[in-house]
């Protein structure tokens, strides 16, 4: 299970053995962690960075001081993280829409994991930590999918789709998706 990680590794390889991007709720906060677990690898999330170095939760964020305001605090933090940190990373869902950002992805093992619209409004319903959900989540969550779908698949390697399947499920598909592109 460890051989993407430790290839990765020892190729001498900078930045991340792997990011995540994909849609909010899709799970990659859980898998990254079960990844960095499985790699024995260090995990980070750019929206945990965020929240520490800010001092407020992103929904706090989002309605203090708007949506422009994080996306610049989101660019840096993706920008630190890929420098930074060389185990599993989690990107917030909108990181892929700064060209920069995307730019610095480009040399990254970069997977996307996805999920259909009926599966995020179930997982996502009653977050009320997810300011671009506040009206209407499950349309909302569709239309920023749909708007997204291009841009992750302009930086990743690879998709995983994580609908009905456990985190340990969606993990192993990462895994075997590293694999298959030799990473």
């Amino acid at each position: 299970m460890r051989a993407a990680g430790q290839r990765a590794l020892e190729r001498g390889s900078t930045g991340p053995v792997v990011v995540l991007v994909g849609p909010m709720g899709v799970g990659k906060s859980t898998v990254g962690q079960l990844l960095a677990q499985r790699l024995g690898v260090g995990y980070r999330d750019t929206d945990d960075d965020i929240v520490a170095a800010e001092g407020r939760t992103i929904a706090e964020l989002f309605t203090e001081h708007g949506e422009p305001h994080f996306r610049t605090l989101e660019k840096r933090a993706v920008r630190r993280a890929l420098t930074e940190h060389d185990g599993v990373l989690a990107l917030g869902g909108g990181a892929v829409l700064d060209a920069d950002t995307r730019a610095l992805l480009a040399g990254q093992h970069v997977v996307c994991l996805s999920m259909e619209a009926a599966e995020a409004a179930r997982r996502t319903a009653l977050n009320a930590d997810r300011p671009l959900l506040a009206a209407d989540p499950h349309e909302r969550w569709r239309r920023l999918a749909e708007a997204r779908r291009h841009l992750y698949a302009e930086v990743a390697r690879a998709t995983v789709a994580t609908d009905g399947r456990t985190p340990a499920e969606v993990a192993r598909a990462v895994l075997d998706a590293l694999e298959a592109k030799q990473v």
